[in-house]
This record gives C-alpha cells, structure tokens and sequence, in this order.
C-alpha cells in the first residue's frame, strides 16, 4: 500500500492499496476489493481481509459504500448489513475504517486527527463537478472536525495525459465556471480533450482553506502494474476489471 506521511498522525491508520499483493487471477489479479466486480466474492473477502488487517481492523469493519457517482454523504458508526449508496463517508469511531473503491476515479482520504474526524470520499468527474469533496468536508465539520486542520490526499487516478472527453463533456464544467477552461488542453482527436481531474480536484480543496492538500501523482491508466484501470479495460474490450481500495481509519 501507499502512505501519505502527511497523514501518520497518532490514531489514524491509512493507505492507498494498488492491486499488488492480492488473491484474484486473469483480469482481476490481484487485490480486487470490489464487491461488485464479477470477481469470485470469497476471493474478493480474502483480499479485503488482507487491507482491513493492514489497518488493524476486522474485516466488517472496513466499510464501503454503493458508489453511485452523486453527492451523498454517509455518518458511519460501526459495520453495516448493506452498502449505503453514497460516495462519502465520515467518522469518527474507533476500530473503523472507511474504504474507496475507484479505478481511474479519483479516491480522497481525508483527516482532523485534533478531532478524531475521518472522511473518504469517490469523486469521479460528476462528483467533482457537483462537490462529493465539499459534502465530506461539510459533514465531517457536522462531527466537529475543524477545516483548517482537516488533512486531504488526492490518491492514484487518471491523469490528464490519459482522459480524452468530448465536447459535451466540456460544458459541464464550462458552464459552472468559464474559468475552468484551465483543466482542459486540446487532444489530438478533433473537438476532443483532455482532462485534468487530479488538478481541478486539488485546486478546489484549496480553496476550501483546508490545512494541507495532498496529490499524489500517480496516474491509474498508465501504470498497469499497480493499478487497474476502467479506461485501459474498455479500450482493450476486456470484459470486467479489479477496484482498486483506498482507506484510511481510527485506530
């Protein structure tokens, strides 16, 4: 797994997990997390049993949620029976860990360790643009988290060089803000571009006046042996693909 040094912190436990190190075969190799994935479900088990046990946690209490692409923010208090559909969650219980799953999504772990205040959230290119960052900062302040102390690390997603969009996909972002013509540069593809995700997402925990913004650079679509990649998946016309897992806890 990846550390962030900015988050050692006394009582909290974290890490970007790359699909090294795991139980899956094929296309799944090797630590695939994801419970929706069409990977056998008990090796999916095992190999979430290896992260929840890096954390120093039993494995129902490494929660994650239905992904859903929105804005939705989960208070979580302990294991859950069912996955909520969110893509945030929030803490501040110990003995538990929140767990992302992405594969060229962009996982961000967040931390007050002043507060005992732990937030994860999935923020793919519609959550950016509506603010799933902004909704797990909000509701970790709910927990009494302080924002000026709250620590964000933006973990391994695709990068610009590797996320050619539309023109459609353009307006979105343009629409909300011309300013944001910034994130996009030419591709070679005519009226296409390329987006910058990890950019627009760092910037905006900026301007939030949070204590520290982390990106890690680390680009999902480009490095096969360590990541997997929904992009890299599609354009070979692969059938499925492994999730990757970032999470972070209270020990």
């Amino acid at each position: 797994m990846i550390t962030v040094s900015e988050l050692h912190t006394p009582g909290v436990a974290h890490g970007f997990f790359t699909r090294e190190g795991g139980f899956s075969q094929g296309i799944f190799s090797s630590l695939n997390c994801g419970l929706g994935s069409g990977d056998n479900i008990e090796i999916v088990d095992k190999n979430r049993a290896k992260v929840a046990s890096a954390l120093g946690v039993s494995l129902n209490h490494l929660v994650s949620g239905y992904q859903v692409h929105g804005t939705d923010v989960a208070v979580v208090t302990g294991p859950l029976e069912t996955r909520p559909k969110v893509d945030g969650m929030v803490s501040k219980t110990k003995g538990l860990a929140l767990g992302i799953l992405t594969a060229d999504c962009a996982p961000i772990l967040f931390a007050d360790a002043q507060a005992g205040v732990i937030g994860a959230c999935h923020a793919g290119w519609k959550g950016a643009l509506h603010g799933i960052y902004r909704a797990t900062v909000e509701a970790m302040e709910a927990l009494e988290a302080k924002r000026e102390n709250i620590i964000a690390v933006v973990g391994p997603t695709i990068s610009q060089k590797s996320y050619e969009v539309g023109p459609d996909f353009c307006k979105h972002f343009l629409e909300l803000d011309p300013a944001h013509e910034k994130y996009f540069i030419p591709s070679v593809k005519e009226n296409h571009y390329m987006f910058d995700l990890p950019n627009y997402l760092t910037d905006a925990l900026m301007r939030m006046g949070l204590g520290k913004v982390v990106d890690l650079g680390l680009c999902t679509y480009l490095d096969e042996q360590r990541f997997f990649s929904y992009r890299r998946a599609t354009h070979r016309g692969e059938s499925d693909y492994g999730r990757l897992i970032s999470a972070i806890g209270l020990a």
